[in-house]
């Protein structure tokens, strides 16, 4: 190679050295205002999801090709995506400006651009590897000791999507498979109807973590899901009553049917199952009001399912920064 090579070469590796050097510096001013995102880097054994993803990629061959970015980083990006509810080319416009982000992100030569954020993103939905990554969250959990003692809590949430050109509350049939949304389907709740996906997430009643999650269409009934245990105690609405749980004690509540109005007694075991399930109402509150991913924008259930697996991390980052807060 011609001496200017490295002259050029060395110039670009000190001048992103220096630059780095500089975001880091500024970042301590930033850390000693409060960073939650800071807070929730070191949380997480990261290098444990890398062999899990270690074949998502098939160009690491004798031919070669064009080096991929770390799985990793790509990772951390999915989790700031889901975090702030961004676009794919607003995520990559502040992960390059904020530097926050860079930090989080271990400050990386470069920034994934828009078109490498969907094809991971669109690699975990058509690999399943997201359930991989969420399986390994979960185990990770568990070696902190924050295992299930026995009291799980179930309940779904709606994920709406465009239904296209029909107004937001007319359900059509076979049509709700719109040019916006693939998968999904129309479902009612109470006086309004709702398109899109469902959210069913099983979280345990001590740390109030989820633990098991699941995504379908808007139509499945709640009751169709069961994602209990047995060995456990599920809490769970009206929605799930007359459905049997794997769970080996069934704290449903109860619903009057026709003729059959609810006794006194049944009322009061109501009350007190309430206290404990509405628990399961803060995540969901979380993910629509704080990370904005109640309506998704993608067209199919498993990309929907990627989306919701980063939405069910990123509470229970939150929520372990909380417990260490309690715990300190």
């Amino acid at each position: 190679p011609h001496p200017k090579y490295f002259i050029v070469s060395n110039r670009s590796f000190l001048m992103s050295t220096f630059t780095n050097f500089f975001i880091q510096h500024e970042y301590a001013s930033l850390a000693a205002l409060g960073d939650r995102l800071g807070e929730i880097s070191g949380l997480l054994d990261w290098d444990a999801f890398r062999p899990l993803l270690a074949d998502l990629y098939t160009n690491d061959t004798a031919k070669g090709g064009r080096p991929n970015y770390d799985v990793i980083l790509m990772i951390r990006m999915l989790v700031l995506q889901q975090w702030y509810g961004l676009s794919d080319p607003e995520l990559e416009r502040q992960a390059t400006d904020r530097i926050s982000f860079r930090h989080f992100l271990g400050y990386p030569e470069t920034i994934p651009d828009r078109s490498t954020i969907w094809l991971f993103r669109e690699r975990l939905a058509i690999s399943g590897k997201d359930t991989a990554i969420w399986d390994e969250f979960q185990r990770q959990l568990e070696a902190k000791g924050l295992t299930i003692k026995r009291g799980v809590i179930q309940d779904a949430t709606f994920i709406t999507a465009d239904p296209g050109h029909a107004p937001a509350d007319t359900p059509r049939g076979d049509q709700a498979r719109t040019r916006r949304s693939r998968d999904g389907t129309w479902a009612k709740k109470g006086s309004k109807s709702q398109f899109g996906y469902k959210l069913h997430i099983l979280m345990d009643k001590e740390n109030q973590l989820i633990r098991r999650i699941e995504t379908t269409t808007a139509s499945v009934h709640d009751s169709r899901i069961d994602l209990s245990r047995n060995g456990e105690t599920v809490y769970r609405d009206k929605g799930y009553f007359g459905v049997k749980p794997q769970a080996s004690m069934d704290k449903t509540m109860h619903r009057a049917t026709r003729g059959h109005p609810l006794s006194i007694k049944e009322n009061r075991r109501n009350k007190a199952i309430s206290r404990t399930r509405s628990l399961v109402e803060r995540p969901f509150a979380v993910v629509k009001r704080v990370f904005h991913a109640g309506q998704l924008m993608v067209t199919t259930i498993a990309r929907v399912r990627v989306k919701n697996t980063f939405s069910c991390i990123n509470f229970n980052l939150r929520q372990l920064c909380t417990l260490n807060q309690r715990s300190a």
